[in-house]
């Protein structure tokens, strides 16, 4: 399914498929450079999925030769001014700028081009499976912009102000080893398998107890956006919620059954 109507302008698909929520991204005769419909696509996506009790894992993909080339900057420069792109009030932001936050993992798939807000969203996202074409670069200083989807913060958290700045600063292109050895990506698959392997890794997140998975995310997020200290503060209180939950008694049974859990997120 799709919100959007004008192919000109492109459009995000959504489909359930067995508890996981493929999300996919259509502008491919224009290298899927992204559109303010896109974007408003994208935030109406995260939310339905955020929304959606039987989705328990997310997987972002492109159709196409690439994943994304970017912003169609004179269709969205009008809009660059806000602190968001695109995204309402109450909506779940892709790039993670404001709350809320989503409670659910979101997987990445991506290959060929894939360029500035391409990497903000997969840097947002919990785990990239990347094509070994990927090409990658942040080139807003080749525009006379700043990255706003949050490359500035989270490049430097993952790969060190250094490493960050070497491709910041410049604009130049890395390849996907580089991505990976800076942190930027989890996994190298061969071409066209990256979209499989992202749905195996997201079929293993969704087959976990869902209310552990949201726990662990959040637990996580707190310690990066506040301290290491209020995420530890936090550790009995949310380990006490999850003793109480069917998830873990069902946990418990498997453990002592000797098979995998069967867990209902309650």
């Amino acid at each position: 399914m799709t919100d959007q109507e004008n192919p000109s302008e492109g459009r995000i698909t959504t489909e359930l498929r067995d508890g996981l929520f493929l999300i996919g991204i259509d502008r491919r005769a224009k290298l899927n450079g992204f559109t303010p419909v896109m974007l408003r696509g994208m935030a109406q996506a995260y939310t339905r999925y955020e929304q959606e009790t039987a989705a328990r894992c997310a997987v972002v993909f492109a159709e196409g030769a690439h994943f994304t080339a970017g912003l169609d900057l004179p269709k969205v420069a009008p809009y660059l001014g806000s602190n968001t792109l695109l995204v309402e009030e109450g909506e779940i932001d892709p790039f993670e700028s404001r709350p809320p936050f989503r409670s659910k993992p979101v997987v990445f798939a991506v290959h060929g081009i894939c360029f500035t807000l391409g990497i903000e969203m997969m840097l947002a996202a919990d785990i990239v499976v990347a094509a070994a074409d990927t090409r990658f670069a942040q080139v807003e200083v080749k525009r006379g912009l700043m990255p706003t989807g949050g490359a500035t913060i989270r490049m430097v958290e993952r790969a060190g102000w250094g490493n960050a700045m070497r491709y910041l600063l410049t604009g130049d292109e890395f390849d996907a080893q580089t991505a990976l050895r800076l942190g930027f990506i989890q996994e190298i698959v061969e071409p066209g398998r990256q979209k499989d392997r992202a749905i195996e890794l997201a079929r293993s997140i969704a087959d976990q107890a869902p209310l552990a998975v949201s726990a662990t995310i959040a637990n996580a997020r707190l310690a990066l956006r506040d301290s290491v200290a209020a995420a530890q503060e936090r550790f009995g209180a949310t380990q006490r919620h999850l003793l109480a939950s069917e998830d873990f008694q069902e946990g418990l049974r498997s453990f002592k059954d000797k098979r995998p859990s069967e867990f209902s997120g309650k």
